[in-house]
This record gives C-alpha cells, structure tokens and sequence, in this order.
C-alpha cells in the first residue's frame, strides 16, 4: 500500500514539475560537485550556512561565466552577423576532377537569417522564465549543500542493510564521474577558449572572443566539438571565396584548438577527477542529448557510467556465487 501510494505521489510530483526537472537535477548534480568545498570550508571552522552559501556562489557564478558572454558577444554582434549573411552568395560552384559542380545556399542563408531573429525573440520572450529558473537552481543548490545528510540518511533507511554497500559504490561512480564531467570537462573547456581566442585575434577574425566561446561550450563533447566550429568556420570562409584563409584555419585550428586542450589539459587533470574514457562519455552525452535534450548533456554519461559499473559489480560478484553454488553441490 505504501510503496503504491509513493510510487502514485512520485508520478504526479514529477508530472506537475516536469518544467523544472532539468533545473531541479542540474541542481542536484552541481550540489553533488561543490560538496568537498562546502565540507573543506567548514573545516576550515566557517559556519555552515555561510560555506553553503559561499559553495552555491561559486556554481551561481560558474552558470553565469558560462552563458553570459556568448550571449552577450551573439546580441552585440547580431547585426554583424546578419549583415553577413546578407552578403553570402547566393550559391558557389567548383570542379572536382573536371566535373562542375554547384551549390545553393541562397534558401539557406534565408532559413539562418528567420532562425536567428526567432531565437532573439523567443529569449527576449523567456527571460523572466530564465531568470525564475535560476533563482530555483540557486536556492536548490543552496539548500542541497547546507544540510547534505538528509538526503543520504532518508536512501539508506529505506534500502535493506545488506544493499548499503551497493548504494555506496554507486554513490563513489556518480560523484567521480560528475567530477569528470564538470571538472575535468570545464577546465578542458575554459583552456579551448583562450586557445580559440587567440587563434581567431591571429587569424583576424572579427568576432574572435564571441567564436572562442562558442568552442569553449562545444569542447564540452571532446575534441568533436571544437573541430566542427573550425570546420564551419573555413566552410564560410570557402563561400567567401577566401581558400587561403580558410586552409590557415584548418591546419592550425584544428590542431591547437581540436586536439591541443584534450592532449595537455585532460591528461594533467585525469589522476585528480577519475576521469571517464572519451569513448564512453561521447555515447553517453550523443545519447542523452538526442533522447532527452539539454539535460542528456550529464544524464546521458551519468546513466552510461552507472550501467558500466553495475556490470562490473554483477562480474566481480560472479565468482563468490559460483564457489558458493559449487560448495553447495559438493555437500
């Protein structure tokens, strides 16, 4: 009766708050990473309320830095931006072995240019959504790491005795893998933007700063995502005519801006973050993304890695069964 009257509640609750259920996990998944900050500042004899509050500042902050220059750098140059798209061509054409070849872009630009001014109204539209939305992440996560034991007591007493190591190991594979993927993956990321940035200002692209933060985000998918906005970029290049440029581009783009960060930065930072292979965290994220949206963006390597490591503890857990079914039949 219980359980069907929890199962019953847990629905509902879920149905009604499905707006903000990607907030309300990014929440739980931030408050899972800035735990061994709230607990080493009140080590350090501070208050709890004032580390919890200094712990949520710090991912407040982290969600800001991250946003807030792409957006910034996309509205002050959205004329720019149009005004390019303006001057594209309508189509190129080139030879591959002799044969001519040619190419319409003139109904994409137009489908680019619609698609940029719905997405400035449809986020001038949903700021007050955004901004409640951020007050909600704010407080959970505040709320989350000023009493960090509740949660935890309330899983083990409702879990049998003999499953509290199981739900520990569990525990270690969640917080080492959200470690791999905000730590290692945000530290590998801000490395890919002053790289970018100071590729693209070499370069002498306009739009340096607002393009080495487009790569930034995107290294959040390894060594893929900043390689397809070099790509992209020398694809425009190639429109314009420019091949010179664009070849410079990719050579050098894609060597210090795709491949330096994951080979220098990872590596450095792999013994402290129980880092996940790139493999694994690539299916995981293309997975998550796809199915459910923003959110697979940590639920996708998440679930991926929990599934690894339930087969690992179903394979080790194999033998001792064994020499206990075969003692059994020796008897």
């Amino acid at each position: 009766m219980l359980v069907g009257l929890v199962a019953v509640t847990g629905l509902l609750t879920v149905v009604l708050l499905w707006s903000v259920v990607t907030t309300v996990f990014f929440a739980i998944t931030v408050a899972y990473v800035l735990y061994p900050l709230r607990r080493l500042l009140v080590e350090r004899g501070i208050h709890r309320r004032i580390a919890a509050a200094a712990a949520t500042s710090v991912a407040f902050l982290s969600v800001a830095a991250l946003i807030g220059p792409l957006l910034w750098s996309l509205y002050r140059r959205r004329g720019t931006l149009l005004a390019y798209l303006r001057t594209l061509p309508t189509g190129f054409e080139f030879e591959i072995l002799g044969m001519p070849f040619g190419f319409e872009v003139g109904s994409l630009v137009a489908t680019a240019r619609v698609a940029i001014t719905s997405l400035a109204v449809d986020v001038a539209g949903s700021a007050p959504i955004i901004g409640l939305k951020l007050f909600l992440f704010t407080l959970l996560v505040y709320a989350l790491l000023l009493r960090p034991s509740a949660a935890p007591a309330v899983v083990f007493r409702a879990v049998p005795d003999q499953f509290h190591s199981l739900v520990r190991t569990m525990h270690e594979r969640t917080r080492n893998t959200l470690y791999a993927i905000y730590v290692l993956q945000g530290a590998t990321a801000l490395g890919t933007f002053l790289i970018a940035y100071v590729v693209f200002a070499g370069l002498g692209y306009s739009g340096a700063f607002g393009l080495a933060a487009v790569a930034g985000i995107l290294q959040f998918v390894p060594v893929v995502g900043p390689s397809i906005l070099i790509a992209l970029v020398a694809a425009t290049d190639v429109v314009a005519g420019d091949l010179t440029a664009a070849a410079t581009l990719l050579v050098i783009g894609l060597v210090f801006v795709g491949f330096l960060p994951d080979a220098i930065i990872r590596p450095q930072l792999a013994p402290y973050t129980a880092d996940i292979p790139a493999s694994l965290y690539f299916i995981g994220f293309t997975g998550g993304v796809l199915s459910i949206g923003l959110v697979g963006f940590i639920a996708g390597p998440l679930v991926v890695a929990l599934f690894v490591e339930a087969v690992e503890l179903l394979t080790n857990d194999r033998p001792a069964v064994q020499r206990r079914l075969d003692s059994e039949h020796t008897e």
